[in-house]
């Protein structure tokens, strides 16, 4: 090596070591479900608040479409995502190793962030598919969710609840979120089950475009479940919510909640929670379906993984904790 490549190198480290911390660029990713679900809008709410400070915290913050909540506790504990949107029911399985993480154990390093929305299951169904109730989807045609999804895992705990199976359908379809409007309104399926903060586009746009009617799930296998399990509760979607539904609908459902983990820094994880925080009007304009979001049930409601402390660090320095 000649002295004068040697000295462009040695110029090139000093430049990069002298260059402030912030500002050096850390990428970090929120798995959300799909685009028409609010999960989606979660993320691009967060992304958007925590990239207005990137010049002082060096963070770039990207949203991914995903599979769901099953997805994204996976690709978190596997380190292809620092931040993911899951269902609280999913979260408490994960921490304890339960349902679908039975085989790979309990995740130690899975860390909750903070609650966002409630997230009622909702079940639609097409109009002329003669349904009244949930029972009357037996040997129809009905989506239970794409594998990967809360929704499929809610699903298959309340068929076992009633003592169903997929096989008590005539098609068990696993379509995505993003798909299953479309295949109401085209008649490849009779109904289908999802869970989601409302209002939602993916409730909007069937009941709209073909009149697909929202069905309340309701009976002993629901009450046994809330009572039994701590991350469900009931819920009701208020009458004239979406279009030809004027009747409040009577459900069941989970809450939305934003988790980490353990390997992702504090000082990220503090960075992202305060820009939600100290925007929080702000945040709330972003979609419908946070409105009514307050900050003392956002830091307790659904979390069965322990606080990140980078998270807790932050509450505990506005007094909540």
């Amino acid at each position: 090596m000649n002295a004068k490549l040697a000295g462009l190198l040695a110029l090139g480290l000093s430049v990069v070591l002298s260059v402030p911390a912030a500002a050096q660029q850390k990428f970090v990713t929120i798995g959300t479900g799909g685009v028409t679900g609010v999960y989606y809008a979660v993320g691009g709410s967060i992304c958007r608040l925590l990239n207005k400070d990137r010049a002082k915290t060096g963070i770039r913050c990207s949203t991914e479409s995903t599979g769901g909540s099953v997805f994204n506790v996976n690709a978190i504990r596997s380190g292809e995502q620092e931040f993911g949107m899951t269902q609280s029911d999913v979260q408490f399985n994960a921490v304890n190793g339960l349902a679908q993480f039975k085989d790979t154990g309990a995740d130690k390093d899975l860390r909750a962030v903070f609650a966002v929305h409630p997230e009622p299951f909702t079940v639609l169904a097409r109009k002329e598919a003669g349904v009244e109730k949930f029972a009357d989807f037996k040997s129809k045609r009905f989506n239970v969710g794409n594998p990967g999804s809360g929704t499929l895992a809610s699903m298959e705990e309340l068929l076992k609840e009633l003592g169903w199976s997929k096989a008590d359908f005539s098609l068990a379809a696993e379509l995505k979120a993003d798909e299953q409007g479309t295949a109401l309104c085209d008649n490849k399926i009779d109904g289908f089950f999802y869970g989601v903060g409302h209002p939602s586009a993916a409730i909007q746009d069937p009941t709209t475009a073909c009149g697909a009617k929202l069905v309340s799930i309701e009976g002993p296998a629901v009450e046994k479940l809330v009572k039994e399990k701590p991350y469900y509760a009931k819920a009701t979607i208020p009458g004239g919510m979406y279009a030809n539904n004027p009747n409040p609908t009577h459900t069941y459902g989970v809450v939305a909640t934003l988790v980490s983990s353990a390997k992702v820094p504090d000082e990220t994880v503090y960075a992202l929670v305060k820009s939600v925080f100290d925007n929080l009007d702000e945040f709330k304009k972003l979609h419908p379906a946070f409105a009514d979001l307050d900050p003392k049930a956002m830091i307790k409601n659904g979390l069965s993984a322990p606080l990140h402390p980078g998270a807790a660090k932050y509450y505990k320095e506005k007094g909540w904790m």
